[in-house]
């Protein structure tokens, strides 16, 4: 049964991306990686369901969604930028495929950070996160989402790589064949990928070709 719950806060992440703190429901459970359906309490809006991925920690007194706007669909993520704390969000049940399942590399395209930002902060905080790698990539700097909190809990195993602009601090070009090959100690070990529907295909291909084996890459069917 969906469950009606209070925006208790909002904080600015990028020019793009908002974090929203909600009510947490009696009972309510998720594993890291996991996300909801969520909609707008407002008239025309209940039935505008749209996936988002829990960014706290199930042990937390809050559900947190981190939600990057795309102004130009004028759809649900712009209208939740423009929401404001008091205003209702409906949430369904839980559901979800990314689990982490051992050390790994995790391999984001923006938006496609925020599974991977409830599991690295459960690791983080049960000092697990030793071995794990992630490559992240964005068209631009401004457009990273959570990256002093990524390198704060990964150090230089946080690697961010930009598209669209050339920037001393950062690698430039794409996340493809050459750079996973540079960059990928062990093709044996876990990947986690989530980012565009194109990109995690192509990256997928490019792991399975490489010698990964096809349980150990997980990604969102």
């Amino acid at each position: 049964m969906p469950d009606i719950v209070k925006i208790l806060s909002i904080k600015e992440i990028t020019h793009d991306v908002k974090s929203f703190r909600v009510e947490k429901p009696a009972g309510y459970q998720f594993v890291p990686g996991q996300a909801t359906e969520v909609a707008v309490n407002k008239p025309g809006m209940t039935e505008e369901k749209r996936p988002f991925t829990f960014t706290s920690l199930n042990e937390d007194p809050f559900l947190e969604f981190t939600i990057k706007r795309y102004k130009d669909h004028h759809g649900v993520t712009d209208l939740l930028h423009q929401l404001e704390p008091g205003d209702g969000l409906i949430i369904n049940d839980v559901w979800g495929a990314i689990e982490y399942k051992g050390p790994g590399y995790f391999i984001a395209g923006g938006a496609g950070i925020t599974p991977f930002l409830s599991i690295m902060r459960q690791l983080h905080k049960a000092h697990q996160l030793k071995g794990n790698k992630l490559f992240f990539s964005n068209k631009t700097a401004a457009d990273i989402i959570c990256e002093e909190d990524l390198t704060g809990m990964l150090g230089d195993e946080a690697i961010f790589v930009l598209t669209k602009e050339v920037n001393a601090k950062y690698t430039s070009g794409y996340i493809d064949e050459d750079f996973l090959k540079k960059h990928v100690a062990d093709f044996h070990k876990h990947f986690y990928i989530c980012g565009p529907d194109a990109m995690t295909a192509a990256i997928a291909t490019i792991l399975e070709q490489s010698g990964a084996e096809t349980d150990s890459v997980v990604f969102e069917k």
